[in-house]
């Protein structure tokens, strides 16, 4: 199977700690997806995000500085045992953070659709939580 990979920079006006609690706090997740999210506190423990959509084990965390993670969907169009993987690296600035994100091993066939939703469905509703 091929794969592809993408990055994304995301300024947000919070802080880096505030940012990585947004996505590693079960209920600041689920609050701002609008969708249930449980997610383990430890490296070696699992995530799931969207009620089951997104699953996952969290591979590195450094508070406030990075979040590694493996990550699949339940889309048809991703192999059912094929695991991607997703990073994510906080770096203090003076409008608040800066987070880059990078997106390994994702089917090559459905790798536009999965950016597209990262903008959509974590970065926007992120910034609307954090910023107001």
């Amino acid at each position: 199977m091929k794969t592809k990979s993408f990055q994304q920079k995301v300024i947000f006006k919070a802080s880096p700690e505030d940012v990585y609690n947004a996505l590693m706090d079960s209920k600041t997740h689920s609050a701002f997806t609008g969708s249930k999210a449980v997610i383990g506190k430890k490296v070696g423990d699992q995530f799931s995000a969207y009620e089951g959509y997104i699953t996952g084990e969290n591979i590195e965390l450094v508070p406030g500085k990075k979040i590694a993670q493996t990550w699949k969907t339940t889309d048809e169009g991703w192999p059912g045992e094929h695991f991607s993987t997703i990073e994510f690296i906080f770096k203090k600035t003076k409008e608040g953070t800066e987070l880059q994100f990078t997106h390994t091993d994702i089917p090559a066939t459905v790798k536009a659709d999965y950016a597209q939703g990262w903008e959509d469905y974590y970065w926007q509703p992120m910034k609307a939580l954090l910023e107001k």
